[in-house]
């Protein structure tokens, strides 16, 4: 239930027409996701993309204890400092599957960088979005929590590293400049304008976007 409202949230906020429920390619199976992903480290959230051809199998692994915690601290109806952590880390998850989904049924070709860059600017928004729902007004500090205190993991190989510092980077940018509509109680339909044209955007365009703002 609460994997089938963090898409909704996703696919309403973007105008997403998606065929694929995000719950039927789960699997809590820490040992059956290693072996999927090749023996890659261990991480409690990870999309799996075995391509093949034309077609893909994909799977969305999810940490078993994690989602237990956020079944008995729900995010979507209450959001906190201590069930935050937990809701960004599956909340990155969906956005990842949602995402690859969306490009994949519009045979849109995509980057790790770009599903990366996506979340994390999913991950504020949404947060912002929630809040104000809850009838909470989202931190000041939210941008700082999100973009700079988290720390990257020293066993990520230099490839990945950059990516992930780069998704951080630009995610950083674009969301300090949607900040003030974000703050706002009610959203305006020009905030929702922009987020859906960034969404749509091809990489380059994406980062041509965030450089000029």
């Amino acid at each position: 239930m609460l994997l089938g409202q963090m898409q909704v949230l996703l696919t309403d906020l973007y105008d997403l027409k998606i065929a694929h429920d995000v719950r039927d390619f789960l699997i809590v199976d820490a040992e059956l996701a290693t072996l999927l992903d090749g023996g890659a480290r261990d991480a409690d959230e990870r999309l799996l993309i075995a391509q093949g051809g034309e077609d893909a199998e994909v799977s969305l692994y999810l940490q078993r204890d994690l989602l237990a915690r956020l079944e008995k601290s729900d995010p979507v109806a209450r959001l906190t400092e201590h069930n935050l952590a937990d809701f960004w880390t599956v909340f990155e998850g969906v956005s990842h599957f949602t995402y690859f989904a969306w490009r994949a049924s519009i045979d849109m070709p995509m980057s790790l960088l770009e599903m990366e860059l996506q979340a994390e600017i999913d991950k504020f928004v949404a947060t912002a979005m929630l809040l104000h729902r809850q009838g909470e007004r989202p931190p000041s500090s939210l941008h700082h929590w999100l973009f700079e205190l988290p720390k990257f993991d020293r066993e990520l190989e230099a490839e990945e590293l950059d990516r992930y510092r780069r998704a951080n980077y630009y995610a950083a940018r674009y969301c300090r400049k949607i900040w003030p509509d974000l703050t706002k109680v009610r959203q305006g339909q020009r905030l929702r304008q922009e987020l859906r044209r960034f969404y749509r955007l091809p990489r380059p365009a994406k980062i041509g976007h965030i450089e000029a703002a």
